[in-house]
């Protein structure tokens, strides 16, 4: 099979440096155009896959305590037909489980330590199926009983107010009863009967659940807030919220987990974006070295541009040789980048504790950080493209010296040769 000569005369440029001591320096600014190309696709490869870890690990550690969707009544009040509205959720298909809740803020005191807290009622028989809090949990959240007013804590809020189970808080309700000496705040006095602990520091340091039958009647309510479902497959939450509003009787609010942090997730794509362009430009400066390596080349092969020409070469074919060159080195870069960027990335979780073990630090200390362990998820949607565009650089590097090149006039060329 007989190749193009333009590639192969052009192959044989990008190794004449390393086959031979001449022309050492041109061989060594393209090597480290080649470097430069490698390490900057495997740093955005290495940078991108740890921010997704990141990602994904507080998305399921917020998924843990957080359902997937929320159906609940406008301004806080008790839903219609509880038992109605979780039957006509769970005929969707990609409903998992459903169960009802009562939401509401209220503080919790312990002498004279006083907090915020977000009181969650439940139903322990049905929460496991839409939170793993409650399946990690079941034990603590077994002992919430209609009747006996215990709550179970996040293990912060627990440490901050100094309870530990079996302890007593007091729960200050909002909207106090109207007396004649005034508006008296509805006061009761709990059980610690347990603690929970979800990995997210929001939850585990503000979220505090009862028997669902117990908030009722300590906000007076008549009946559960909302209902929150799980479902099949995480992603698919805002499309299943859509189809729900579509079938549910009763006119209610629907929420999707997205919708619930929109705020958190936007900032962390932002972040995903400009940490892409960032180091993008690194794979930019790297691809553009070829201009001065082909420049270099180009002057240095000026007799045998006109050689060729002499021999009948076009323009077009002196051009394609060059950029043939310019291109091996991007290919080679490229795909050395992506073989070294998903080394690291796949190992990460070897890498980083071997370099820890080495220096003696913790770059993640469990006492600061959310996650003491870095997280890396590879995903094609960024390693092709990142591919993609390292290609297309390093190729569009090539067109001017090349065209260059093809611009050499024989004559002029050979003139002192």
């Amino acid at each position: 099979m007989q190749f193009p000569y333009e590639l192969a005369l052009g192959w044989r440029y990008t190794r004449a440096g390393r086959a031979t001591r001449r022309n050492g320096f041109i061989s060594f600014i393209s090597g480290v155009s080649m470097l430069g190309i490698a390490l900057g696709v495997a740093a955005l490869i290495i940078v991108l896959s740890v921010m997704n870890g990141f990602q994904k690990e507080v998305r399921d550690r917020m998924l843990s305590v957080v359902s997937h969707i929320e159906i609940f009544a406008p301004d806080g009040a008790a839903l219609p037909d509880v038992a109605r509205t979780m039957a006509e959720a769970k005929r969707n298909p990609a409903v998992l489980g459903a169960a009802p809740f009562v939401a509401a803020q209220a503080l919790l005191a312990r002498g004279e330590d006083m907090k915020g807290a977000m009181v969650r009622g439940i139903d322990p028989a049905h929460e496991g199926e839409v939170t793993d809090v409650a399946s990690h949990n079941a034990p603590a959240l077994a002992t919430l009983t209609s009747g006996s007013f215990n709550v179970v804590l996040g293990s912060e809020l627990a440490l901050a107010l100094g309870v530990r189970v079996g302890d007593v808080v007091t729960l200050i309700a909002p909207g106090g009863q109207v007396t004649p000496a005034g508006v008296v705040p509805r006061i009761k006095q709990m059980t610690v009967s347990g603690t929970f602990d979800s990995g997210h520091y929001e939850y585990d340091s503000a979220l505090a659940m009862l028997y669902y039958e117990d908030a009722q009647r300590l906000f007076r309510l008549e009946g559960p807030t909302g209902v929150r479902l799980k479902l099949q497959d995480l992603h698919a939450a805002p499309t299943v919220a859509q189809q729900l509003a579509n079938t549910l009787t009763d006119r209610l609010y629907i929420r999707d987990w997205t919708q619930q942090n929109k705020t958190w997730f936007a900032a962390v794509q932002v972040e995903k974006r400009m940490m892409f362009i960032i180091l993008t430009l690194i794979v930019a400066v790297a691809a553009f070295n070829l201009v001065s390596t082909l420049v270099m080349t180009v002057t240095d092969k000026r007799a045998d541009i006109a050689i060729l020409r002499t021999l009948g070469a076009s323009p077009s074919s002196i051009m394609g040789v060059f950029m043939v060159q310019g291109a091996m080195v991007g290919v080679i870069g490229t795909f050395s980048g992506l073989a070294l960027g998903l080394l690291v990335a796949c190992n990460i979780d070897v890498i980083v504790p071997a370099i820890e073990h080495a220096v003696g630090a913790s770059f993640l200390p469990k006492d600061i950080y959310l996650i003491s362990k870095m997280p890396s998820e590879p995903q094609s949607s960024d390693i092709v493209p990142i591919g993609v565009i390292s290609l297309i650089l390093a190729f569009v590097a090539t067109i001017y010296p090349s065209w260059r090149a093809s611009r050499v006039n024989p004559a002029e060329a050979l003139r002192y040769e």
